[in-house]
């Protein structure tokens, strides 16, 4: 015979609750027909877990029960341990049949090898509670699984749905799958209607996503907003999914409760990639939010370059005043992004300075690198302004810091074009003695006849000294 007494079951279940008592009950059955056993339990973690009866007597053929206790119920989290902790039985027989507590111990006590094989009961803790523990804090026990496995066994399906949303935020697919095998409702909505699907985006977890969705997830995308998650994360692989699944649930320009669209998230963020994909698809760069801030606004607040230069490019926004008449510009001078202040209004400050003539304020804007040819929103560069005022001063500056002389605006017309506009002779002779064409110019609508026979001399003069040193 191998052992003396028959254990049931072979594990106990503990359903653990924060700060209240725990407790299960198992069984043990003598095997002997004729003689009494003597029975030892004791717990791998004795401050833990304490038994009822730890030194006991079994009759022949007789069984006893026992109940195994949280040693103290005042604990917020479970006490696990890898490997679990277990209850060992340990037997011996009893031919007298009778025996008091101390002289149990002193047989238990007794050295030498135990003739007869001690049974191991596993302890495991079960219920939700548990199972929240080790999403939480997979990191600081390994092999959870099994442990987990063990947890939800004992849940109820309102239980487990309630855990697909950490399990979801803590990344771990496993979970999550383990969950919904059990019985957990993967298209389960909370008090708002959101549904799981902004937590695995925001878990970045594309698998996730996908086993969700597999599973019977659908979103609202009133409450999910899933294009903003998206686009907060620069993740375009799991915009295309969802594009894939739900593309007629979702619209591009949909906005979230402070109106904004996916743009203005991704632009906050400084996610061109995300930007640029969104307005291929149809996104407005050019929308504005409750406080009528534009993604070119977003993207200045934060200082992120490449989305101010991008957003620049495909939007016409850039005067575009937010609710407290602030451009770009000044949403960025206030949190001190320097390095954008050339694209957003350093151009602007040149091209002001070029109209009023104000030549030191040119040289500074020209010496901090603005572009000297940069141009405004009907594509007047500072030279089209200064030559169109007469800025003869200003012309010169702009010339020397390699003003394009030929530059066309959105209508098609140079700085010429425009001196010849407005009458100004020499500033028109100054851009021709610069190299500026002058095919397609006629004649100056506001010049007195002296200036024109002057301004054609001139042109004439300046050709045939240009003809004139070709030759030579």
């Amino acid at each position: 015979m191998d052992r003396l007494v028959k254990a049931e079951p072979n594990e106990v279940e503990l359903h653990f609750q924060k700060n209240q008592k725990c407790s299960s009950s198992f069984k043990l059955t003598n095997l002997m027909h004729t003689m009494s056993v003597a029975v030892s339990l004791t717990t791998t973690n004795p401050t833990i877990f304490s038994i009822n009866k730890p030194l006991s007597v079994i009759p022949p053929l007789s069984s006893a029960s026992y109940i195994i206790h949280l040693s103290n119920p005042n604990i917020n989290q479970p006490p696990l341990s890898n490997p679990a902790d277990v209850i060992t039985v340990r037997t011996s027989m009893l031919p007298t049949g009778k025996a008091n507590t101390d002289d149990l111990r002193r047989l238990f006590n007794k050295p030498g090898p135990h003739v007869f094989r001690d049974a191991v009961i596993t302890v495991a803790l079960v219920g939700p509670v548990v199972a929240e523990f080790l999403i939480s804090n997979r990191s600081s026990i390994n092999e959870t699984r099994s442990f987990f496995t063990k947890a939800i066994s004992a849940c109820e399906k309102s239980h487990l749905s309630n855990l697909l949303k950490p399990a979801i935020e803590s990344g771990e697919s496993d979970y999550v799958a383990a969950l919904i095998a059990a019985g957990g409702n993967a298209n389960f909505k909370d008090s708002n209607g959101k549904s799981f699907i902004p937590f695995a985006i925001r878990a970045g977890k594309l698998d996730i996503l996908k086993l969700l969705v597999a599973s019977g997830c659908r979103i609202n995308d009133s409450v999910d907003f899933v294009l903003h998650e998206a686009a907060n994360l620069n993740r375009i692989d799991i915009v295309k999914f969802l594009l894939e699944f739900f593309r007629d649930e979702l619209d591009v320009n949909s906005v979230n409760t402070e109106m904004r669209t996916a743009i203005h998230v991704a632009a906050m963020e400084g996610h061109v990639s995300v930007i640029e994909f969104y307005v291929s698809i149809g996104g407005n760069p050019n929308a504005v939010d409750s406080q009528r801030l534009t993604p070119l606004h977003c993207a200045a607040s934060r200082g992120h370059l490449k989305a101010v230069e991008f957003l620049l490019e495909i939007s016409d926004v850039k005067y575009a005043r937010d609710i407290n008449g602030k451009t770009a510009f000044e949403v960025a001078e206030e949190s001190g992004h320097t390095r954008l202040f050339d694209l957003l209004r350093y151009g602007d400050t040149l091209l002001r300075a070029a109209r009023v003539d104000d030549v030191h304020t040119m040289k500074r804007c020209l010496g901090e690198g603005v572009e000297v040819n940069r141009k405004d929103q009907n594509g007047w560069t500072p030279l089209h302004w200064a030559s169109f005022k007469g800025r003869i001063k200003s012309v010169k500056v702009l010339l020397e810091h390699g003003a394009e002389v030929d530059t066309v605006d959105d209508a098609g017309y140079t700085p010429l074009h425009c001196a010849a506009e407005a009458g100004h002779l020499q500033v028109a002779l100054l851009l021709i003695s610069h190299g500026a064409s002058h095919k397609s110019l006629k004649t100056f609508q506001h010049a007195s006849p002296l200036q024109l026979g002057s301004f054609h001399k001139h042109v004439s003069l300046h050709h045939y000294k240009k003809s004139e040193s070709i030759i030579a």
